[in-house]
């Protein structure tokens, strides 16, 4: 079914252009926001708040905390959603933005270890906590928004712009760090430095914010309040009805989140303890990676307006398990352009696996329970994939002492990603569930 919408063709076509701009700007500062503490994490946050005479132990509680925000984001996707599926998309948009952004102010205004003691930490994993719960229900919203306003045949393409501003968040956040690292000496840096980035997201939330604010609520969302079907536990509903599907999509995500996390996050400790490379260099590396990742990602995205979803992400998700095999392999010859071609074809390869994703979410469930079945599928995946890979990656090389187990973890990654996009139907040429 169709939302009846008592808009002119022109007003619709404003409003579906104001909110695909909300959703891209609003999503990339969430995510810069997000992003910022990974690569804290990977470069200052273990010394600061956890000290120990081994920088493994350090580097391993830094990511743990960083798995946190994933252990929340279940949480927020499930209260989001279902405020997000009774009252409306917008409303939990803005507060998912003012969630994110106060937490990660208040990081940059932390005490660390040496200042305040055990409280340092505890607080920290406690802001962590909000961070998880603000960005948990930002996707859902952010991709509802886009896909709900979207014109016939082009869902792919509008849901496209919450999925570029995942990388648009890294490279804002990569570019960050790294003009603080070149501008600050080591000492500067790990002293002040390192919470700048923290405190400049106060100025884009508010921007964000302002944007988000004049959009109006998608029209599929007033449909459903016109007709009268606001579903009044949209979770259970879902749960009980749609838990299936839930599942699967949330295993068509393990890949790309997993993969891409380690590829943020854990590749910067990688390539400078274990290979020697300067933080700098790696930075580089990752931020030459983001604008062919967004690339990759505009492309799926119209390519499964035309050729389908399952096409798309199956063929996407086979070359991420080839991917998956031979990026470590590649970053291992230390030779930088053997390594820059590795960053630059996983992030292709990551992206074209999330473009068509907004649109294939959106289609498998109905408007209804739309936001909570999108978010859960979402935030399970994240948690199963991204929440444990920096971890995961830094436990398995020092396990093993080789690269070859975290290649084997990846692929393992890919192989159940590509096995759950087999198992679901072909949604796009479907008209979108009611």
């Amino acid at each position: 079914m169709t939302a009846t919408v008592d808009q002119t063709p022109a007003a619709s076509a404003e409003q579906a252009r104001r909110a695909v701009v909300s959703s891209f700007i609003g999503t990339a500062i969430e995510w810069y926001d997000f992003f910022i503490y990974g690569t804290a994490a990977a470069l200052v946050i273990g010394p600061q708040f956890f000290p120990s005479d081994s920088s493994l132990a350090s580097t391993l509680a830094a990511f743990a905390t960083f798995a946190v925000g994933f252990v929340a984001r279940p949480i927020g996707g499930v209260v989001m959603g279902h405020y997000g599926d009774r009252i409306g998309r917008k409303s939990m948009l803005v507060l998912s933005l003012s969630l994110m952004g106060a937490a990660t102010v208040a990081i940059g205004l932390l005490p660390t270890y040496d200042s305040i003691g055990l409280a340092a930490p505890i607080l920290l994993v406690l802001l962590r906590f909000l961070q998880g719960i603000g960005v948990g229900g930002e996707w859902g919203g952010a991709v509802l928004m886009a896909t709900e306003n979207a014109p016939p045949g082009k869902r792919g393409l509008y849901g496209a712009a919450p999925q570029l501003g995942v990388p648009a968040g890294v490279l804002s956040a990569n570019l960050v760090f790294l003009l603080m690292t070149s501008l600050l000496s080591d000492e500067q840096f790990t002293s002040w430095g390192w919470r700048i980035p923290f405190l400049a997201s106060a100025v884009l939330v508010g921007v964000a914010m302002w944007i988000r604010l004049g959009v109006l609520e998608s029209p599929e969302f007033r449909e459903v309040q016109r007709t009268e079907r606001v579903a009044k536990m949209p979770i259970v509903e879902v749960l009980t009805r749609n838990w299936k599907t839930v599942l699967l999509a949330a295993g068509t995500f393990i890949a790309t989140n997993g993969i891409a996390y380690a590829f943020m996050v854990y590749v910067l400790t990688y390539g400078t303890e274990e290979l020697g490379f300067e933080r700098s260099t790696m930075l580089w590396l990752l931020i030459a990676a983001c604008p062919v990742w967004m690339a990759g990602m505009a492309l799926s995205a119209w390519k499964s307006d035309v050729l389908g979803r399952r096409r798309v992400y199956i063929v996407s998700s086979t070359a991420l398990v080839v991917m998956a095999a031979v990026f470590f392999p590649l970053l291992d010859t230390a030779s930088l352009p053997l390594m820059a071609l590795a960053m630059v074809v996983m992030g292709f390869v990551l992206g074209c696996t999330a473009g068509p994703q907004s649109a294939l979410f959106a289609e498998l469930f109905p408007a209804h329970v739309r936001y909570s079945g999108a978010s859960l599928g979402y935030q399970i995946g994240a948690i199963l994939g991204g929440g444990l890979a920096p971890f995961l990656a830094t436990s398995l090389y020092a396990g093993f002492g080789h690269s070859l187990a975290i290649t084997g973890y990846f692929v393992v990654l890919a192989l159940i990603s590509l096995g759950s996009i087999l198992a679901l139907p072909e949604t796009s040429k479907q008209e979108v569930k009611a």
